[in-house]
C-alpha cells in the first residue's frame, strides 16, 4: 500500500512536489480552495483576456526543465517557451535602456546609455558566475537540522556571502553611477526587498538573467501550473479544487491529515503545506500547538513588501515591450516609503507587462492584456485599502500616461481587476499582504528560515516562498524537490535525483 501524501495548496510548490512524489509511487492528494490550479501562479480570465495572477518572469528555466525530467518527461512536450529579446526595458526619469542576455547587444546598450559604458560589466559576469556556482549547492540542500547546515558546501561558500554588504553596495565593485547599479539590482524586488537591504549574495539574480535569459510561456506562466497538474494526474495523483483546508489534524505533535472547509476529514501519512507559511501557521492550527512560530511570534518576523495589482483588458494594442520596469523619479525615497516608513508614495516605481506583444493568445484580435504591478508597503502600514483603492488606481493610470505616454488608456479599458495589499491578505490568504512572504535577510535564510521538514510538527513538510530556499518560481520548485527528497528518504523510496544541475554553464 503506497504512503498517502496530502498537499495543502495547488500552487507551484504543491504541484511540483505532487508530480515528483506521484512519479515515485506515492498516493498524492492535493486540496485547493480555488476553482483552478496555480495559487498565485494561476490565470485570471475576463471577457476573453488572460492574465497571470502573480509571476510573469520565467528565470532559471533549467530548474523547471529538471523537474519535468525527474518525472521522466520533457517540459517542451507540455509548454511552449518564448525567449525574450530584449528581456525587459528599464525606464528612468531621464533615460531608458533595453536589457539583453546577448552580450553584444547589452554592451551596445550600456555604452549608449551610461557614461561608464561597459566598464565593470565583464567583471560582473565573471565574478557573479563564480558566486552562483559556489552558492547553488547551498540552495538545493535542506537545512532541517544543524548537521545539514554545517556542510562543507556552505563552508566553501562562506566567502561568497559577502556579509554584511547589500546588493547595492556589492555592485559598487563593478559600477559607479547609482542608475547603472539600479539596472543590476532592481531584481531585489523579486524578493520583496530593498536593494539597500537585500543581502549581497543575491547579486547573483541579475547575473542569472544576463547568463540564461528570461522566458515567456505561451498562454502565460499560469500554463506551467496547468502542465504540472497534468503530470500529477498522469502519475495517479488527485487534485481536489474548490476544497479549502480549514485546519491540520494534529495528534501527539504529529500532523495526521486535514479537515476541509466542508467538515470532511482526510487522513494521510505525511502532509505538505503549500499555503502561505505565516497564514497557515496562524490559521490552520489551534492555539498552543506551536511555540517557535506561535501567532504572537509570527507577527514579529520580518516580511516582504506587498503589491498593488491592476489587470486591464484593452480594446487597443500599445507599442510597448513585453516587460517594462519604471523607477520612481526619487527611487530612494520611494524605497524608504515602502520598506521603512510604510507609507504610500505619489512618486512610485512600477512594472508593466504587455505580454500581448509576444503572445496573441492572451487577448482577442486587435486587443491586449496589460498587467501593472506597483510595489507597496505590506499591511503593517495600516492603510485602509477600501478607502484608498480608487485613489491609487487613478494615480497609477495618471502615472502610466505621464511616464509611458498612455494618455488615452482610460478610454480603452474594456474590463479590469484590482488586487490591493488588503485583498492579498483577505482573499488570497497572504499574511500581512506580503506577496513575497518572509523577508530574505540573513536572519531568515538557510537554517534560519522555516525548515522544509517543519521543525515544530512531525509528518509535516513545507514548500513555497516561506520556506527554504525562498520566493520566486525556481526556488519554490527547489523547495518542492527538497521536501519530496526528504519524504522519499524517510519511507525508503528510491528515486532518481540530479546532484548538480546540468543546465549550468561552464
Amino acid at each position: 500500500m503506497p504512503k498517502h501524501i496530502i498537499i495543502v495548496g495547488a500552487g507551484p510548490g504543491g504541484l511540483c512536489a505532487g508530480m515528483l512524489l506521484g512519479q515515485r509511487g506515492f498516493k498524492v492528494t492535493i486540496f485547493d480552495k480555488h476553482p483552478e490550479v496555480g495559487g498565485r501562479n494561476r490565470a485570471i480570465r475576463m471577457n476573453g483576456f488572460t492574465f497571470d495572477t502573480g509571476p510573469t518572469f520565467l528565470l532559471m528555466k533549467g530548474v523547471l526543465d529538471e523537474m519535468f525530467e525527474l518525472c521522466g518527461r520533457q517540459s517542451a512536450d507540455y509548454l511552449e517557451f518564448l525567449p525574450l529579446a530584449p528581456m525587459y526595458r528599464l525606464q528612468y526619469a531621464d533615460r531608458e535602456i533595453s536589457v539583453y542576455s546577448d552580450r553584444e547587444n547589452m554592451r551596445a546598450e550600456l555604452n549608449r546609455v551610461f557614461d561608464e559604458g561597459t566598464a565593470g560589466y565583464d567583471d560582473f559576469i565573471v565574478n557573479e558566475r563564480k558566486r552562483f556556482k559556489a552558492l547553488y549547492p547551498c540552495i538545493t540542500r535542506d537545512y532541517s537540522d544543524l548537521a545539514s547546515f554545517l556542510s562543507w558546501d556552505l563552508i566553501k561558500a562562506l566567502p561568497w556571502l559577502a556579509y554584511p554588504k547589500s546588493v547595492f553596495a556589492n555592485l559598487g565593485r563593478y559600477f559607479n553611477q547609482e542608475k547603472m547599479r539600479l539596472a543590476f539590482c532592481f531584481q531585489s524586488k523579486y524578493l520583496g526587498m530593498s536593494p539597500w537591504e537585500c543581502p549581497a549574495l543575491f547579486t547573483m539574480l541579475p547575473y542569472l538573467e544576463h547568463e540564461y535569459g528570461i522566458y515567456h510561456v505561451k498562454g502565460g506562466l499560469n500554463q506551467i501550473a496547468e502542465a504540472m497538474a497534468k503530470v500529477v494526474g498522469e502519475c495517479g495523483g488527485e487534485i481536489r479544487l474548490n476544497s479549502g483546508v480549514a485546519s491540520l489534524i494534529v495528534e501527539n505533535g504529529a500532523v495526521q491529515g486535514v479537515k476541509l472547509d466542508n467538515g470532511d476529514e482526510v487522513r494521510g501519512d505525511e502532509v505538505i503545506v503549500n499555503a502561505d507559511f505565516a497564514h497557515a501557521m496562524s490559521h490552520l492550527l489551534q492555539p498552543g500547538q506551536l511555540k517557535k512560530y506561535a501567532p504572537e511570534k509570527l507577527k514579529k518576523l520580518d516580511y516582504s513588501c506587498s503589491t498593488f495589482m491592476l489587470y486591464l483588458g484593452l480594446d487597443k494594442v500599445y507599442d510597448l515591450p513585453h516587460h517594462t520596469i519604471a523607477f520612481a523619479k526619487d527611487y530612494r525615497t520611494n524605497i524608504r516609503n515602502i520598506f521603512a516608513d510604510k507609507t504610500l508614495s505619489r512618486d512610485f516605481s512600477f512594472y508593466v507587462q504587455n505580454a500581448s506583444a509576444s503572445d496573441a493568445t492572451l487577448a482577442p484580435a486587435g486587443k491586449s492584456a496589460l498587467y501593472v504591478l506597483v510595489p507597496m508597503p505590506n499591511n503593517d502600514s495600516s492603510v485602509d485599502w477600501q478607502a484608498h483603492c480608487q485613489t491609487v488606481r487613478e494615480q497609477v493610470l495618471d502615472t502610466l500616461a505621464e511616464r509611458m505616454g498612455l494618455t488615452d488608456l482610460r478610454e480603452h479599458i474594456e474590463c479590469e481587476k484590482i488586487i490591493t495589499p488588503g485583498s492579498w491578505e483577505r482573499d488570497e490568504y497572504v499574511y500581512k499582504g506580503a506577496t513575497f512572504s518572509l523577508a530574505h535577510h540573513f536572519g531568515q535564510m538557510l537554517y534560519w528560515r522555516p525548515h522544509n521538514r517543519f521543525e515544530e510538527l512531525d509528518n509535516c513538510y513545507l514548500v513555497g516562498g516561506g520556506t527554504h530556499p525562498g520566493s520566486g518560481l525556481p526556488t519554490i520548485y527547489e523547495s518542492a524537490r527538497i521536501s519530496a527528497r526528504l519524504i522519499s528518504q524517510k519511507h525508503g523510496v528510491a528515486f532518481r535525483d540530479i546532484d548538480q544541475s546540468r543546465w549550468l554553464k561552464n
